[in-house]
């Protein structure tokens, strides 16, 4: 499969005011389940709908799984940005693919396999990612950089939806900008966590190319309103 392929459908915010294309991905996490279809159709001119699957064990939280994972991707042609926090997520990485993932991005904390993780998610087809809580070192992730696709920063500790981002996630997104730019890679830099039309721009200055927002999209006036004010935001 093709680099483009694996980066799935791109609708880039192209504003001369942010420095690079940005792709906005919705987090499915603070939808409203009982209406998925609907609430996936008012997210279709997002670019990616980011999928948080959770184990009670590697976060101190359940969200969904395998069946959602398949009924979103009935549901939508979306590129299905699944982020695993699952311990020793390779026992399931063929069950998300074939669920319909065109992403997996697994934890540095919930692997001793890292690269074979990596690996196995690039001969399923799909897009590499790698993340890593806020508490663990950065340097954690440098022996997989050249060999993934996506690179996710934390904005806050991961296991709930409607945190406040970190303010020291910056110099975090700021410094993997400068690892990326010296190995020539590609790699999106995703940020999840806190992420608003308030502190989007900084975010994308920082060197992100990816954002991921939950409660920021999914608010009391509908999806498609917080997609848009996100949009105006990056002006």
């Amino acid at each position: 499969m093709s680099r483009a392929s694996r980066l799935g459908r791109v609708q880039p915010v192209t504003d001369p005011a942010v420095p690079h294309p940005v792709k906005l991905a919705p987090s499915l996490l603070a939808c409203d389940f009982a209406r998925l279809g609907e609430e996936l159709q008012a997210i279709q001119g997002a670019d990616w709908a980011h999928v948080d699957v959770m184990d009670g064990a590697f976060v101190p939280n359940i969200s969904f799984g395998l069946p959602i994972l398949a009924a979103a991707r009935r549901a939508s042609s979306l590129f299905m940005d699944v982020h695993l926090m699952i311990q020793h997520p390779e026992r399931y990485l063929r069950d998300f693919a074939e669920a319909g993932a065109d992403g997996l991005t697994v934890h540095v904390e919930s692997t001793p396999h890292l690269h074979r993780a990596v690996q196995q998610i690039r001969e399923l087809g799909k897009k590499a990612g790698v993340t890593l809580n806020p508490g663990t070192p950065l340097e954690a992730l440098r022996p997989v950089l050249a060999d993934v696709d996506l690179v996710l920063i934390m904005s806050v500790n991961p296991g709930f939806g409607g945190q406040k981002f970190i303010p020291s996630s910056l110099e975090r997104i700021r410094t993997l900008r400068r690892w990326l730019d010296d190995l020539g890679s590609a790699a999106e830099i995703q940020v999840d966590g806190g992420v608003t039309p308030q502190n989007a721009r900084a975010v994308v200055h920082a060197g992100a190319t990816c954002l991921v927002a939950g409660s920021a999209v999914y608010g009391p006036d509908g999806a498609q309103a917080g997609l848009e004010r996100l949009r105006e935001a990056l002006k």
